[in-house]
């Protein structure tokens, strides 16, 4: 850890890592968790569980997201499908989609930089 680190400010230069990041606007705060194009997915956290069938509780777990997002995504599908909305999550068509998409986005960032450590 020591030695990425050091390595980090003698290069100067942003990981691969860090440039994806940065491009896909992805943060990690300690308290608040991820953060994507600005939004604090623990924000999220009651729609997570609602379509994960209560197995996630927030998205600090990138592997756990990533193994379930399969499943997410078919509840989402169905919802925007049917067009019956659960109100209480002020979910629509539109803020489901965006939702599908910030977890693809971290589902990307765990296959491309965590999966594997």
């Amino acid at each position: 850890m020591l030695n990425k680190l050091s390595n980090l400010f003698k290069s100067g230069k942003p990981s691969p890592e860090q440039q994806y990041m940065q491009q896909h606007q992805i943060q990690f705060d300690a308290i608040r968790g991820y953060s994507v194009d600005g939004i604090v997915m623990n924000d999220l956290a009651e729609r997570l569980e609602y379509f994960s069938n209560r197995k996630l509780s927030n998205f600090n777990d990138l592997e756990q997201l990533y193994l379930r997002s399969i499943l997410i995504n078919e509840k989402v599908d169905l919802e925007i499908a049917t067009g019956r909305y659960v109100t209480r999550l002020n979910n629509n068509e539109e803020n489901l989609n965006q939702f599908k998409i910030l977890i693809e986005k971290l589902n990307q960032y765990y296959r491309k930089f965590k999966r594997d450590q």
